[in-house]
């Protein structure tokens, strides 16, 4: 089957084409993203693939549609950017990959937790100059700390685990509690409940209508003082003019995001020669107790080889006629 991949980059390219052995698809690499403008790239093709930050909106479907494309495969888990309705009008199938390595963004979360509480990034720097002053690098300990975790999925479900193994004590949010975190100690709680108690909230859910700016002025202000605050999901579960007025403020002590709501702009670039125009996050930057890594918590070797595998396997269901298990339909 012929497919387009759109922004892509040479990590992409090495381990779809490793995976792609098994499979025989004819594949076409861009380094651009997909958008209404760049649709036309497509022709030819019979699918697209896409990630993160590439724009599948109405008028891109139907520009796709109009060049025979039929199959929309995101090689990522999120699906917020493609509009699902359209694609259901137009009779275009959805495939996602649902889960690569939880475990990579749980431990990305619990690196940046680390990170941030004993100023190890700070510290590399500083040695690195001469500077073995312990000054301003004082942590604490994360034994017998209350986490919260939001969205109890695959992946807010592993790092609930691995906090609870770190000795902490677990609260979880989500509308569908799991059964066997409960049992190993874990808490479910309401939002009310969860902000005036937690040390450290952690960000686990999808983005959908109802949780946009989950994180929102309101929310902050029945946190904890100098609440640690950790996004590894989707950038616009926060209001980050919010975040940035409660860091001034000293509400929020830490912030880690490795997501970010206008990232499509900045990530999985190198803008290292450039000015950098988004003046909210380079307000971001000056804050020494922001750490901000480009949406790198899912990128391991284990990862990427299983989002190329399971990509391709959707690709293929397709080609069949197969059932598609991994499809993304619109509910109601």
């Amino acid at each position: 089957m012929k497919i387009a991949f759109f922004s892509t980059k040479s990590y992409d390219r090495e381990f779809m084409d490793r995976a792609n052995h098994t499979f025989g698809h004819t594949l076409t690499y861009f380094d651009t993203s997909l958008n209404p403008d760049t649709a036309i790239l497509a022709h030819g093709q019979e699918g697209v693939c896409i990630f993160v930050n590439d724009k599948a909106g109405a008028e891109t479907l139907k520009a796709l549609h109009q060049i025979s494309v039929r199959l929309i495969a995101l090689r990522c888990a999120g699906f917020n950017n493609v509009d699902l309705k359209t694609a259901r009008e137009l009779g275009m199938k959805v495939v996602r990959v649902p889960a690569y390595s939880p475990y990579a963004v749980a431990e990305h979360t619990l690196a940046m937790i680390l990170t941030l509480n004993r100023k190890t990034h700070l510290a590399y720097e500083r040695v690195r100059n001469g500077n073995f002053s312990l000054e301003r690098l004082m942590g604490f300990d994360l034994h017998g700390k209350t986490v919260g975790v939001i969205g109890t999925g695959t992946i807010g479900g592993i790092f609930a685990k691995i906090m609870l193994g770190l000795g902490c004590k677990v609260l979880a949010h989500d509308p569908y509690p799991q059964e066997d975190l409960k049992q190993v100690g874990i808490q479910y709680v309401s939002l009310k409940e969860m902000y005036p108690q937690a040390d450290i909230i952690s960000l686990h859910c999808p983005l959908t209508p109802s949780s946009y700016h989950l994180i929102s002025q309101e929310a902050i202000t029945q946190m904890k003082d100098q609440v640690m605050l950790i996004n590894t999901s989707r950038g616009a579960l926060v209001n980050t003019k919010a975040v940035i007025e409660a860091l001034k403020s000293g509400k929020i002590g830490y912030f880690g995001l490795d997501v970010y709501e206008q990232e499509e702009r900045l990530f999985f670039q190198d803008l290292s020669g450039h000015i950098i125009q988004d003046d909210v996050i380079t307000r971001l930057m000056t804050f020494p107790n922001v750490l901000i890594t480009a949406h790198q918590a899912f990128f391991t070797e284990n990862a990427m080889t299983n989002i190329a595998e399971t990509t391709l396997e959707n690709i293929t269901a397709f080609e069949q006629g197969q059932k598609l298990k991994n499809e993304v339909v619109l509910q109601g």
